[in-house]
């Protein structure tokens, strides 16, 4: 079937795209927007997607799912608009990308920026429904995110996967190791970052990791 995502990515997972399992799952989708109100808003589904092409792809950054906040969500995990609150979990990134670069400085939490320099802001669920975190996690996103980081593992190299928190690190089993650089912590989140989110240097090992196979490195 036919998918509004940008054409790279719509022509390597038009394998998925064509399963009766992602009909199901958009089925399954198109009513809980006609019922329920369910964040981002439609349009913004693959908004990761379409803002980091496939042939452009160096990171994936794996959360869970979207904020669940009126608001919140855009399409970008971790990332709000930037009229919107930066969230706890988003402060604490800003935070270690300040203990990685001191002079780092930052004024809102759109982090569409980084996915326009190939980064992918993957959440493994790319839809909640208002005021119930994790109320999505049975629909099937998972399937469809999966063959995702699938699908980038097996057909491009030298990509840094970056795992923050138990679901995200979960994805790495289906990561060849040996193509691609994993980068895993706890969670952002104010519950777990102080068991060993801050002080990992992710975002500097990440560039250490691009530079060092001659791909432009990425402006935090």
């Amino acid at each position: 079937m036919r998918v509004k995502i940008e054409e790279s990515w719509n022509y390597v997972l038009n394998p998925f795209f064509n399963q009766t399992i992602f009909k199901s799952l958009t089925d399954n989708i198109k009513k809980e927007y006609r019922n329920h109100i369910i964040y981002p808003k439609g349009n913004e589904i693959f908004n990761a997607f379409n803002l980091c092409p496939f042939d452009n792809l160096k990171v994936v950054i794996i959360g869970q799912d979207p904020y669940h906040g009126e608001g919140q969500a855009n399409g970008l995990s971790f990332s709000v608009n930037k009229n919107i609150k930066i969230p706890p979990s988003l402060n604490n990134i800003f935070i270690e990308l300040k203990n990685n670069y001191p002079n780092y400085r930052y004024s809102n939490g759109d982090l569409s920026r980084w996915a326009k320099q190939g980064v992918l802001l993957l959440n493994s669920i790319l839809t909640v429904r208002k005021s119930q975190p994790g109320s999505h996690g049975k629909i099937g996103w998972e399937r469809f995110t999966d063959y995702v980081i699938k699908t980038i593992s097996s057909q491009k190299k030298n990509i840094v996967f970056i795992l923050w928190g138990s679901f995200a690190k979960s994805k790495a089993d289906i990561i060849d190791k040996r193509e691609h650089l994993i980068l895993e912590s706890s969670h952002p989140s104010p519950f777990s970052a102080h068991k060993g989110f801050f002080n990992k240097n992710h975002f500097i090992k990440a560039n250490e990791y691009l530079n060092h196979n001659n791909i432009k490195i990425i402006e935090w």
